[in-house]
Parts: structure tokens; sequence; C-alpha cells
């Protein structure tokens, strides 16, 4: 294991390939020149490392390896190659040449690499632009950039684990993220959160698992891991494109190939479909956009023609309630379960929003509410709470609140749950989805199981702090030791008062 690549090689590696763009342009653009590269030198390696085993098998019979790798999960050309770019690393023209590399990387895999429009992945993206510097400077960053990819070896032989290129794509997403503020932030879900909302609606072998606003795809990746096989099927959508890219190559570079990321928005063009009908899934998860404002209530909810606004339709200005009922109506009857974070005014607003939240407790579909830390999301110090619905619930009408605010590791910029924070969270949650709980208080300022009763009494306000009672007693005051104490004082106090006047009379004063 010595000789093998370890993540944290890699990690550093890639982010010392950002120098090459600091302060030229925005990290929130500069990521997708980093994260593109990594892609183009895996594909490349994994290729190159698979055409020296068919080279073998053949006895070095060249035509026979060339054919067998047409077999290939990928494609690559030969001027596709990085091994290629590398070569030419000193062309004044190399900027362009690595744009035609990945348009004919794109055309070698069509079905993989575009959406259904024939849009590819790389389409928003030019080593050749002028957004990187006079031609000089421009050639001088992109040599840099290629010497510095150049000095790892990516293919599965070398790496020290499989998912060693996925969890280094991952590292660098929450380093952008971090990096590049709010505005990155709106796509990344931080690990720890994916890795709760992954295990609270944990799947079954041979699921089908949607993220409608999958940005990246991390929390997708983590739900379809909790399986704990590979027998399920992974499908996203995604309105902003170059997210959606990040989300194609993330799929790849993690080894699913056979996942179904789609782009466009998801509340005015699904495209998640079967027929004309909302394609529906085992589990759905996300973390959407908090309260959007012009979501589409206008031009879309009131005519949609799926129906997934029948409880209500949500205010024009926040759109939480039309992803959440979205969600919801694209899981399957009496088994479908939901996942997903928002933000703590869908837990109590009133008006459109009142009588939906309503509805949907109504139906007896929502499973639990679970505060979460503040600080814990990129570009957003407000506290988010987790949703869990289940159409597959028992007959009981109780709800689950845990308050899990205080539960965290502080961190300089970004607070952090920790390993028992998602475990105690989890176990609890598993032991009221088991019937183990009673009603009432379940664990002191932390958890506490409702009836639908005690919810319909609140006027079906979720608030937690309704349920789960976090006060904290101030210590009895001892009002004969708080009199000596300043009694004490006083004495004190004229002591000083005496030695001042001296000391004022001395100088004269």
């Amino acid at each position: 294991m010595n000789n093998k690549i370890t993540q944290k090689e890699i990690n550093q590696t890639v982010w010392k390939a950002c120098d090459t763009f600091r302060g030229v342009i925005d990290p929130s653009q500069y990521k997708d020149y980093i994260l593109t590269m990594l892609f183009l030198k895996y594909v490349s390696d994994v290729n190159k490392d698979i055409y020296q085993k068919h080279l073998a098998k053949y006895s070095g019979d060249t035509e026979r390896a060339e054919r067998a790798m047409k077999m290939e999960r990928f494609i690559v050309p030969h001027n596709s190659t990085f091994d290629n770019l590398f070569e030419h690393r000193n062309n004044t023209n190399i900027g362009e040449m690595i744009d035609i590399a990945l348009n004919d990387l794109e055309e070698a895999n069509r079905e993989k690499l575009s959406s259904e429009d024939g849009s590819g992945i790389f389409r928003n993206i030019s080593f050749n632009s002028s957004n990187l510097g006079d031609a000089k400077d421009k050639n001088n960053r992109l040599k840099n950039l290629l010497i510095d990819f150049s000095e790892m070896d990516l293919s599965p032989s070398h790496l020290e684990y499989n998912d060693i290129i996925g969890d280094s794509y991952e590292f660098l997403i929450a380093n952008f993220a971090s990096d590049a503020g709010k505005k990155a932030g709106e796509f990344y879900t931080p690990s720890e959160v994916s890795t709760l909302l992954a295990k609270l609606t944990k799947s079954k072998p041979g699921a089908r698992i949607s993220d409608p606003t999958c940005g990246s795809a991390s929390l997708l990746i983590k739900a379809g891991k909790e399986v704990g096989s590979d027998d399920f099927s992974l499908y996203g959508q995604e309105a902003n494109g170059s997210t959606w890219a990040l989300a194609v190559m993330n799929m790849f570079l993690h080894g699913f190939d056979n996942a179904t990321i789609r782009w466009g928005d998801t509340i005015r063009n699904p495209k998640l479909k079967e027929g004309d009908a909302l394609m529906k899934f085992d589990t759905v998860v996300a973390n959407p956009p908090f309260s959007l404002d012009k979501w589409g209530a206008e031009d879309t909810a009131i005519a949609d023609k799926y129906n997934r606004f029948w409880r209500g339709v949500p205010p024009k200005s926040k759109g939480d309630w039309a992803f959440i009922t979205h969600m919801i109506e694209t899981t399957y009857e009496g088994t479908g379960k939901v996942g997903v974070v928002v933000p703590h005014g869908v837990l109590f607003r009133g008006a459109s929003e009142g009588k939906i939240r309503q509805k949907t407790i109504e139906e007896n579909i929502l499973e639990a509410v679970i505060g979460l830390p503040a600080n814990l999301f990129f570009g957003t110090g407000i506290p988010a709470a987790i949703m869990v619905f289940n159409k597959g619930k028992n007959q009981n009408r109780n709800v689950l609140f845990i308050d899990a605010s205080q539960y965290y590791e502080s961190g300089k910029n970004q607070n952090k749950l920790r390993k028992d924070d998602i475990d105690h969270i989890v176990e609890t949650y598993r032991k009221f989805n088991a019937g183990e709980l009673q009603l009432g208080i379940v664990e002191d300022k932390f958890s506490y199981v409702a009836t639908f009763e005690e919810i319909a009494e609140n006027d079906f306000n979720l608030n937690i702090p309704r349920y789960v009672d976090t006060f904290e007693e101030e210590a009895e005051v001892d009002i004969m030791a708080v009199q000596k104490e300043i009694d004490k004082l006083e004495v004190e106090l004229k002591e000083v008062q005496k030695e001042m006047t001296i000391y004022l009379k001395e100088l004269g004063l």
C-alpha cells in the first residue's frame, strides 16, 4: 500500500493546481476548470490502464486491443487524452486544443455526457477564453495546470481505494463552496448533513432514489451508498447548467455510470418522467433552495398538468412547499419516503403555507421534524430543519420532534455535525419508526413524540420549541449570600474612598 496514491495526496495536488487561477477569475468559475481537468485526467488514465491490460491479454496485438477498447464504459479519442494535451503543453494554441479535446470526448460519449437536447457537459467552459488573460498569460496558466495534473497517475491500480477520485472531487466541491461563499454554497450540502439525510431515509435494495434539486449530486450519491449494495438506481435534476455538468461528472467519478441526471427546472419543467406522467420513486431526498422567490406560482402551479399542488399553491415569493409537494407526489403510494432540508419558516408560516402544512399532517405522512444547529451550511448562518415524510407510515398519527440545535462541533467558519450527533438523531428516529418510543418527552431537551391532537391544538404549527422544551431554569438566587457580598463590597468601597481622599489631599486637590 505504500506506493498507492492516497486521497490526501490527490487533494493536495489538485488544490495546488487551483493557484493557477487564483486572482485571475472568481473561484466559482475556476472550479469548472479544475474539476473538468480532474475528470479528463481520470478517464484518460483509466483508459490507458485498461488498454495495457487488453494488450497483455492479446499478446501485443494492437488491433484487437483497440477493438476491445470500443466496448469499454468510456471512449477516449487520442486527441482527447490527457497525455496528448500534456505533450503539446507548449503549443500557442493549447487552449483551443483542450476545447477540441473536450468536444470530441463529448461526441464519443454522447449518450453519457449530453442532455436530452444534445447540450454537452462542457458547453459552458472554454479553456481558450480571454477570461484567463492575454494569450501569453493564458498559455502559461494552462501549461502549469497540465504540469500539476501530470504528477498523478489516477488509474485504479495506483489508487489507495476505489472511491478515492470521487472523494477528492467532493473535497474540491466542498472547498470551492467554502472559498466562494454563498454563490457556490447554493449547490452544496455539507457532507455530514447529506449523511444524516441518507441514513434517515435509508433505502432498501432495488430502490429508485431521486433528488429533484440535486446540485453536484453529493446528497444523491450518499443516499445510494446507504443502501449497502449495488442494487439501486439514481435519478436527479438540476436547474443550473454548470452545476448539472458537475453532477454528471461526479456520478462517473463515483462509478455510477447508469445514473440519470437531467438539466432543467424541476417545478416548471420536470424531466424525470415516464410517458406523460411523473416518474415515481422509493426515496426522494433534497436540499432545495431556501424560500425561492419567483419559483413559478403564476405560470406553472395554478394550471399544473401533474396536479402536484392539489393541497394548495405556495406563495409566489416562497417556493419551499412547492418543492416539498413535488417530492411527495413523486414517491410511490403506500411505501415512498421523502427527506428534505428546509428553513424553519416552513414549520410555522401561515396563510397558504399553513393550509398546505395542515393537509399534509392530516394525510398522516409526516413522520419527523428535526432541528439542526445554526451555521452548518455555506453561505448562510441560519439554522435549518429536516422533515421526513413516509407514505408507508404505520397506523398511529404521531410525529417525532428532535431538537439537535445544540449538538455540534464548533468550527472557525462553519459548525459541523459529529458522528455521535448523527448517530444520536438516527437512533432516536429508528426507535420511533419501530414504535419503541412513548408519547411525550422521550429525552429531556432533545426529543418528543407528539400526537395528532396536540399538533391540531397548536393549529398545525410545527415549530420545534412548542414540543421540545429546551428552557433552562436559572439557578436559585441566595438572597442572604448576595446581601453579605454587597455589605462586604460597601465596606471595601469605603476604605478605597478614604485612601483616595488622603492621596488627593497630598496632591493638593
